[in-house]
């Protein structure tokens, strides 16, 4: 793979990476599995970049890739995933320590949020992001209107689980 890739890659991986831990902390619960699916995830990108044709932003592309990562592997936790060495990346990633000293009000979500199921964990994630219905749709492969009634559903369900 040649050097000017692996380093735009890089530049991207260290400008977006707080995607990565947002993904990491929707999907794990303790510090080892969140380091985990952070190098998986990172190996998925770095294996995809290549094939990244710039058709949406890059963020929007990483939510998908780590989003992907994530459900697939916790969906199929019992099997083992094969990685690959990324020893050999000449240009080294600096990681920021990710602040995990959240206010009470994040641990009550993230504790309401765990008991949702995969697809609307992501649904939830990218809605408090900011992200639209078009671009949840796109990067969750549903429709727009699928979009907007399960973010409905999930919202009532919410409700009942931090007001029981």
């Amino acid at each position: 793979m040649n050097k000017e890739l692996e380093h735009n890659f890089v530049e991207l991986l260290e400008k977006h990476q707080n995607i990565v831990h947002k993904v990491c902390r929707l999907y794990t619960n303790n510090y080892d599995a969140h380091n985990d699916l952070f190098q998986e995830i990172t190996i998925q990108l770095w294996k995809a970049y290549p094939k990244f044709r710039g058709d949406a932003k890059f963020s929007t592309w990483m939510y998908r890739v780590g989003l992907n990562t994530a459900i697939t592997l916790y969906r199929k936790s019992k099997r083992t995933i094969n990685t690959q060495d990324f020893n050999g990346v000449e240009f080294k990633i600096k990681t920021e320590d990710y602040d995990d000293t959240e206010e009470e009000q994040l641990k009550i979500l993230y504790k309401a949020v765990h008991q949702l199921n995969d697809i609307e964990k992501a649904l939830v994630f990218l809605y408090l992001e900011d992200k639209d219905y078009r671009e949840i749709s796109e990067t969750l492969g549903i429709s727009e209107v699928n979009a907007r009634v399960k973010m409905n559903r999930i919202k009532t369900k919410l409700k009942t689980i931090l007001n029981p």
